[in-house]
C-alpha cells in the first residue's frame, strides 16, 4: 500500500497508532490486544525518541487512549499528553550571547523587579527567573537585541492565549478560552497535544450497518479532499471510502451550494452578516466578540446542512463527515447538529482506516463524485464562500443590494476585522471567516499540512458538470 509522505515523525506515529487501533477494531480484537499496541509499534529494546523505552511506551498508551476516544470527563476534543510534554524550554526572557556587557546596563535600569544582575567578570546581564515577571521591558531596552522571549510552539500557535504551563512545566489548555482550532496539535514538535478520535465509533457504525443491510452509512467529504491522496485519483479515493463499508459518498460542497444561496437571502434581510461555515470562527465570535453573535448566519454549516438534507430523505441513514477540521468534531456534538451528523473524522483518520483494511487506492476502479457546483467546491479555500455568495446574487439578478464583502483567514487576521465590526465602524457588510490559514486546505486534520494547494481546489471545482448554483439546488429539491 502506497502512503503519502508525512510532514514529520509525529504524524507517522499518530498514523501508526490510529491504524493499529482501527485494525484491531475491525477484527474485533481491540479489547484483547489493547496493551500490546505500544510494544508492537516500538518492539526494540532501545528507545526511538525518548529517554527510555518504558517512557516511550507509556506515551503511546496515552496516544492509544486518545485514539479510542480520550478522556470523556474532559469536554475538549483537544488534550495534552502530559508525559510527552517535557522537553520545551520553560519560557520567558533569556539573555543570549549577543550581550556585549555594555556600561549603560539599560536592561537593569528598566527592570521593575530588580531581576537583572550583572556578572562581575563578564559584565553580561543575567536574569533571576524567580523574580522576573516577563514584562519584556529589558528586551525593549537592550540596544543589541540580546534579550529574547522563549515561547513554546503551542503557545505561539494559539492565538487566543488558551495555553499555559502548570506547576510541573506541562502545557495545559484553558477550555473556556480554547476555540478548538487545533493549531497547537500541529505545532507541537513532540506530539504532546492530540485531538480525540472517534474512529472506533465510526467502525462500530459501519460494522452494525452490515454493508447497508440495516441502514445506509453516508460519507460526507469536504472539498479539501482534492488536495490530499496525491498518489491516487479522487475517484479512486471515493471507491476506497465505499470499500470501507460506506453505502455512498456525498460532497459537503453540495451543502455549500445550499448554504451560499440561503446566506445571500439572509444577508439581504439583515444587512450585516458573518459566515457560519467554519465552526472555529463561530466559536471565536461567540467567546471573544459576543456582541456580534447575533450577526452570525443562522444557516447550518455546509456539512450539517447536507447531513440534514440526507436525514430528511432517509431517517435511518447514519452520516459521517470526513474532512480537514478538528473543530468539526466539536460541531457534531452541538444540540442541533448532532441530530444530523453522527461524528466527524479527519483525513488523517481516513488514511488510517485505509491502512487498517489494507486498501490500496491506486488499484481501485473509479467512482464518480459530481454533486456540487464549482462555487460549492471552492469553499475549501479562503474567499470561496464570498465568490459563491457573489454568484448567487448574480444568478438572482439582484441589483438593489450592494454587496460589500471581506474574506479573511487566520485568527490573527480576523481579530482586527471583528473588532471594527463590533465597534460599528466597518465599511463591509459581510465577513467570511476561516480560522485556518488558507481556509480549510490549511486544516489541522490534513494528511500533509504543506499541501495548501489552491490550484488543486480550482482544478477540482472546474471538473464538475454543474453549471450554476441555482440549477444545482433545483436539481436536488
Amino acid at each position: 500500500m502506497v502512503l503519502p509522505k508525512f510532514d514529520s515523525s509525529v504524524q507517522q506515529i499518530k498514523y501508526n497508532v490510529l491504524k493499529e487501533v482501527a485494525r484491531l477494531a475491525f477484527s474485533k480484537e481491540l479489547l484483547n490486544h489493547y496493551d500490546e499496541i505500544p510494544a508492537k509499534l516500538f518492539p526494540g529494546p532501545e528507545a526511538v525518541f525518548r529517554c527510555c523505552n518504558h517512557k516511550e511506551r507509556a506515551i503511546v498508551i496515552e496516544r492509544v487512549k486518545l485514539a479510542c476516544g480520550g478522556d470523556y470527563r474532559n469536554e475538549n476534543i483537544i488534550q495534552v499528553i502530559a508525559p510527552a510534554c517535557d522537553e520545551c524550554p520553560l519560557g520567558g526572557y533569556v539573555v543570549t550571547g549577543n550581550c556585549r556587557g555594555c556600561i549603560a546596563h539599560r536592561c537593569q535600569s528598566v527592570c521593575p523587579k530588580g531581576a537583572i544582575h550583572i556578572d562581575p567578570i563578564t559584565h553580561s546581564a543575567q536574569i533571576d527567573k524567580t523574580a522576573c515577571v516577563n514584562c519584556g521591558l529589558c528586551a525593549k531596552a537592550c540596544p543589541y537585541n540580546a534579550i529574547i522571549e522563549y515561547k513554546r510552539p503551542c503557545e505561539v500557535a494559539c492565538k487566543v492565549n488558551a495555553i499555559s504551563m502548570d506547576e510541573h512545566g506541562v502545557s495545559k489548555i484553558n477550555n473556556d478560552k480554547c476555540i478548538r482550532c487545533g493549531a497547537c496539535v500541529t505545532a507541537c514538535p513532540f506530539g504532546a497535544i492530540m485531538d480525540k478520535s472517534y474512529i472506533l465509533d465510526a467502525i462500530e457504525i459501519l460494522q452494525k450497518s452490515e454493508n447497508g443491510k440495516n441502514y445506509p452509512v453516508v460519507a460526507v467529504v469536504a472539498p479539501a479532499i482534492a488536495t490530499q491522496f496525491k498518489y491516487a485519483r479522487l475517484t479512486q479515493v471515493v471507491s476506497g471510502i465505499k470499500a470501507l463499508g460506506f453505502s455512498y459518498v456525498v460532497e459537503a460542497a453540495l451543502g455549500a451550494d445550499m448554504v451560499a444561496y440561503q446566506e445571500a437571502v439572509e444577508l439581504k434581510e439583515k444587512g450585516f452578516l458573518t459566515s457560519s461555515c467554519c465552526p472555529v470562527f463561530v466559536n471565536y465570535i461567540e467567546k471573544y466578540f459576543p456582541k456580534l453573535a447575533g450577526n452570525i448566519s443562522h444557516n447550518l454549516s455546509p456539512q450539517a446542512h447536507i447531513a440534514k438534507y440526507i436525514k430528511e430523505r432517509d431517517s435511518k441513514a447514519k452520516v459521517i463527515f470526513i474532512g480537514p477540521c478538528i473543530g468539526k468534531k466539536m460541531e457534531c456534538q452541538k444540540p442541533v447538529e448532532r441530530q444530523y451528523t453522527e461524528l466527524a473524522l479527519t483525513f488523517e483518520e481516513l488514511l488510517a482506516l485505509f491502512g487498517a483494511k489494507e486498501i490500496d487506492l491506486a488499484t481501485l476502479p473509479d467512482s464518480l463524485l459530481d454533486d456540487a457546483s464549482y462555487y460549492g467546491r471552492i469553499f475549501a479555500r479562503a474567499g470561496g464562500l464570498t465568490e459563491a455568495v457573489t454568484q448567487v446574487l448574480k444568478e438572482q439578478k439582484e441589483t438593489d443590494f450592494v454587496f460589500r464583502p471581506i474574506a479573511s483567514d487566520g485568527i490573527s487576521n480576523l481579530k482586527p476585522l471583528l473588532t471594527k465590526a463590533q465597534n460599528g465602524n466597518c465599511e463591509f457588510n459581510f465577513i467570511e471567516g476561516m480560522a485556518c490559514e488558507g481556509g480549510c486546505i490549511g486544516g489541522p486534520g490534513m494528511i500533509s499540512h504543506t499541501m495548501r494547494d489552491r490550484s488543486e481546489v480550482e482544478k477540482y471545482g472546474k471538473a464538475t458538470s454543474k453549471q450554476t448554483i441555482s440549477e444545482n439546488i433545483a436539481e436536488h429539491q
